[in-house]
């Protein structure tokens, strides 16, 4: 016996949570037919449509692109420095593709490593997260390529399942998930469908030992001239994580901000020196290959990547990292 629940019903959960002054966040239709998740402010907003691939990740509610960690000011020749206060409100993010979710466990580990990242830990803390699982694959879609699949559970409080265009199956996967749907749901007997499982592309285990044994291959010199070094593919990257952590302001008093940066442009490793240990595209790019399917699986056992399609999907050049990973893979067999 499975549990559903209306569009109207869940459109009536998100007005009680902005009434009740919580942060509601979820896909919103934009100009030229694109979708982002962007907080709501009336629950018509919400678009719960599995055939919807928002263009952004849901990563910013929990790593913002632009975040203050502390002030400073001076008075007189003193200089008083204050922390900033680390995110404190209930937040419910919904309609998060599984893929999307699956990046905040992957994450976790970054922000939880030699040093303990409060800000993004208080907002994990403080957030459900409802994902609405896959109806449909494109043709940039891998997630089976690296280990999850249109209904994975990973990083979900709650996953929601089109029966038809107005009732969905409700699964709860945490004490989060139960609460949010308490006494909201009816027993019946249907349950909600997912795609069928995208085609494995390439085998993670083969990428990563090809890397590990050909630092040097040319591939990465003839696949990167097709780049144009826009970092879309890291913005858009459920999982990328790189910032840079700047004062703004002026002498007398400013912030000290931690801003969102991309290893793919240049000024990324460029020492005061003026030598860059990446100078060039094709060491850019195979650095960032590395850290998501060597590096990161050697040091925290995962891989850097959910298979979500969106780095190849928005890119310019119709690059992102899967063409580069079915070629690798191709050349260790």
């Amino acid at each position: 016996m499975s549990r559903i629940i209306t569009h109207e019903k869940l459109k009536q959960i998100v007005d009680t949570l902005i009434a009740d002054g919580k942060i509601v966040a979820g896909p919103v239709a934009a100009p030229g037919s694109r979708f982002f998740f962007r907080t709501l402010t009336k629950p018509d907003q919400l678009v719960l449509d599995p055939s919807v691939m928002p263009t952004n990740s849901v990563k910013e509610f929990f790593f913002p692109q632009h975040e203050t960690i502390c002030k400073y000011r001076y008075e007189g020749k003193e200089l008083i420095v204050s922390d900033s206060e680390p995110f404190a409100a209930d937040q419910f993010v919904f309609g998060a593709r599984p893929c999307d979710a699956a990046s905040l466990p992957i994450l976790d580990k970054v922000f939880a490593w030699d040093y303990q990242d409060r800000f993004y830990q208080k907002r994990r803390e403080n957030s459900t997260v409802i994902t609405l699982a896959c109806r449909q694959a494109d043709e940039n879609c891998f997630c089976t390529s690296v280990g999850l699949a249109p209904d994975t559970q990973a990083g979900a409080d709650a996953m929601l399942l089109q029966i038809d265009a107005e009732t969905f199956e409700v699964r709860t996967f945490t004490d989060k998930g139960n609460t949010l749907f308490d006494h909201q749901t009816t027993p019946s007997d249907k349950t909600g469908q997912t795609a069928a499982p995208p085609d494995v592309r390439f085998d993670s285990k083969n990428v990563e030992k090809y890397l590990t044994e050909h630092f040097n291959d040319s591939v990465f010199d003839e696949t990167s001239m097709r780049c144009v070094s826009c970092g879309a593919c890291t913005y858009l990257c459920p999982t990328c994580h790189c910032f840079d952590i700047v004062d703004e302001g002026g002498a007398a008093k400013g912030n000290r901000v931690k801003n969102w940066d991309t290893c793919q442009v240049s000024l990324f490793t460029l020492h005061a020196s003026g030598h860059n240990p990446r100078a060039n595209q094709s060491a850019r790019q195979r650095n960032r290959i590395q850290h998501k399917f060597c590096i990161y699986p050697g040091k925290f056992g995962l891989i850097l990547c959910t298979g979500c399609g969106n780095c190849t999907r928005d890119c310019s050049a119709s690059l992102g990292v899967r063409p580069l990973l079915e070629l690798l893979d191709k050349k260790s067999r």
